[in-house]
């Protein structure tokens, strides 16, 4: 335990940064009164999205297949079936933010596909999250430092620090959608990269000389 005053304090940091990282998923879809032809559909088009990814791989960091579903539809009453309806989600990563939006609308011009996003994101080990924590550290040791000054005292040493947390702040994201301006009248889609806030926020305890109280 520390014998003398000590002074307890929240520092706190906040930085806007680029985005690193963008997702979108494209998801193909079928429906049809008969199973087999919804899985052949199905197939057919989740292999023709992949030829398009295959193509573009140099600008892709990673992709993920998942989230298969075929389900029934029935009537309101009874179990009788009326149609199949299946679709398969494939997660696109990117780094290459120059190939996004042409490559998405490469995808949404699939026949029976649906493309969402971008999602935008640092990396998890991006450095930003620790140049945030460095900086709440020293914004925690400037506020003591501070408190100390005014009651004639100096910092002397750290008690306790405790990471307070932080998570990245949403930012809203801005889009801008061009038509006929690429060859051959395709259109073009342009991605104004949504901003990514870090936050991070640290509770410290320092001990201090003797106040000076005149």
């Amino acid at each position: 335990m520390v014998d003398g005053p000590v002074v307890t304090v929240r520092g706190e940091a906040y930085r806007e940064v680029d985005p690193e990282v963008a997702r979108f998923a494209v998801t193909a879809l079928a429906r049809d009164r008969e199973r087999e032809t919804v899985l052949t559909r199905l197939a057919e088009r989740a292999a023709a999205i992949r030829v398009l990814l295959d193509a573009a791989e140099s600008s892709i960091d990673r992709r993920e297949t998942g989230d298969l579903r075929v389900r029934p539809e029935t009537r309101r009453s009874g179990e009788r079936v009326i149609a199949w309806h299946g679709s398969v989600v494939t997660t696109v990563t990117v780094t290459d933010f120059t190939a996004l939006g042409e490559l998405m609308l490469r995808l949404a011009d699939q026949d029976q596909v649906e493309v969402a996003g971008p999602w935008w994101s640092l990396r998890p080990d991006s450095p930003t999250y620790r140049e945030a924590r460095h900086d709440a550290l020293t914004d925690a040791l400037q506020r003591a430092r501070e408190y100390a000054e005014a009651l004639g005292a100096q910092v002397t040493e750290l008690i306790e620090l405790a990471d307070e947390g932080g998570s990245p702040q949403p930012q809203m994201m801005r889009m801008a959608f061009e038509a006929g301006g690429a060859p051959e009248g395709r259109p073009e889609l342009e991605f104004d990269p949504q901003p990514q806030g870090v936050h991070a926020a640290v509770r410290a305890q320092f001990a201090i000389t003797r106040p000076v109280l005149s």
